[in-house]
């Protein structure tokens, strides 16, 4: 059997999808909030914890870096498998495994956001013209 590593090939595509879904799982609002002192998304407005819960703190900085962080951390698990691997069905797993990190994710007891930032990123790690395209 052909090794990467000491990763078997065949188990490559199953990395990718974890580590993915553990770069979906962090969450920048909550990050975001505790680096700026601010409370847990979580305990305030609508219980959410993206960035327009995090704006609801009154500190608009913060609710863009959580936006800018939730679409970054949808694009590049997309943007690297896309320059590492030939596999279509690889590149779409990792794009919906870190959008469904971000849905549920595993340090947060599987309570996480809308995914919409997350969407935008993956969308822009596929494709410019296909984000483009989702926000007109």
């Amino acid at each position: 059997m052909s090794e990467l590593g000491f990763i078997p090939v065949t188990l490559i595509p199953m990395v990718w999808i974890v580590v993915a879904y553990l770069i979906g799982s962090i969450s920048f609002g909550i990050v975001v909030s505790k680096v700026y002192g601010l409370p847990d998304p979580r305990t305030v407005g609508s219980g959410n914890i993206g960035a327009t819960n995090v704006a609801r703190s009154g500190k608009k900085s913060a609710a863009i870096l959580t936006l800018l962080g939730d679409a970054f951390k949808g694009w590049l698990p997309v943007w690297l498998a896309l320059q590492s691997v030939d596999v279509m069905w690889v590149v779409a797993s990792v794009g919906l495994a870190v959008f469904f990190g971000h849905l549920y994710p595993i340090f947060h007891k599987f309570k996480g956001g809308k995914g919409v930032a997350t969407a935008l990123g993956v969308m822009l790690g596929v494709s410019g013209w296909l984000a483009l395209g989702a926000v007109l």
